[in-house]
């Protein structure tokens, strides 16, 4: 029995892929209608949390907080069993990793993080990565699970290693934004296609894949990404100022923002508007 802890935008469909793969699958939600979702995907409702850490040999938490995978933990703690497999799913803090053992350790549960990327898209396509950190055995009694929903499982360490893995991915994908949008605002404010210039230098070797994937970027997350990257820099010693400097600029825009300078005859960056010049004025 494969249990599922947060059947929302990631777990609902990593439920039916699991499902649709033959695994019995038990989902878990606070909200009924999340769970009566995975139902029609070919789960089982959950009673609540102590049905799946009474029940589910393997259960995977997708969780938002920090705050609910310790909680979730706790719910193994009193009720789960010995030789079960704790799967952390969603992203959160190295320190909640460090935690969760000391929580789970003792009634003989284990633990691996397996956080994914690729996002919403690549979960309703069965194409997400795993990013795996914990004991090697560990790891690949999971990957035949994980491979339902994912292209690829990635073990990259020892617990934590696949939250710091989806982290380092992350800082690059902001990374990405803001130099993709500076980039293109050049092109748009000389009077060239934004668009167009997209598509060409996606065959430069300035591609980047948030550049390919821009238009179904969400920016929903970049705040939490980005505070897991300040602190981890901040309890490690190290100085880097770009990502510093990524962490100030990315919380200021938004899908609208890309959908305008990519598809709109102007578009704002910083408060300031960017309109193409003229072409006797300096555009082309």
């Amino acid at each position: 029995m494969i249990g599922l802890i947060g059947v929302g935008d990631m777990g609902l469909p990593m439920c039916g892929h699991l499902a649709a793969s033959g695994f019995e699958v038990l989902a878990c939600d606070v909200e009924a209608d999340r769970v009566a979702a995975a139902v029609a995907a070919g789960s089982r409702a959950a009673g609540g949390l102590p049905d799946v850490a009474h029940d589910a040999d393997i259960a995977i938490a997708c969780l938002r907080t920090d705050d609910q995978m310790l909680a979730v933990a706790e719910g193994f703690a009193s009720h789960g069993h010995a030789g079960q497999l704790l799967v952390v799913a969603g992203t959160h803090s190295l320190d909640v990793m460090r935690q969760l053992t000391g929580v789970v350790g003792p009634r003989g549960i284990r633990v691996i993080d397996a956080p994914v990327v690729f996002g919403a898209q690549g979960a309703r396509d069965g194409n997400l990565l795993s990013l795996c950190g914990g004991e090697a055995g560990d790891v690949e009694r999971a990957r035949p699970v994980l491979m339902a929903y994912s292209r690829g499982v990635e073990h990259v360490g020892p617990l934590g290693a696949g939250q710091l893995a989806k982290t380092c991915n992350n800082l690059l994908h902001w990374i990405h934004c803001v130099a993709n949008f500076e980039t293109l605002a050049i092109a748009k404010r000389y009077g060239v296609d934004t668009q167009r210039m997209r598509e060409v230098l996606m065959r430069c070797p300035g591609d980047n894949g948030t550049l390919r994937r821009w238009d179904g970027t969400r920016f929903t997350w970049q705040e939490k990404d980005m505070d897991l990257v300040i602190d981890l820099a901040q309890q490690a010693g190290l100085v880097l100022p770009l990502s510093g400097h990524v962490d100030q600029l990315i919380k200021t825009m938004t899908a609208a923002d890309v959908a305008d300078l990519l598809y709109g005859p102007e578009c704002a960056y910083l408060g300031r508007k960017i309109v193409p010049l003229p072409p006797g004025d300096g555009g082309l």
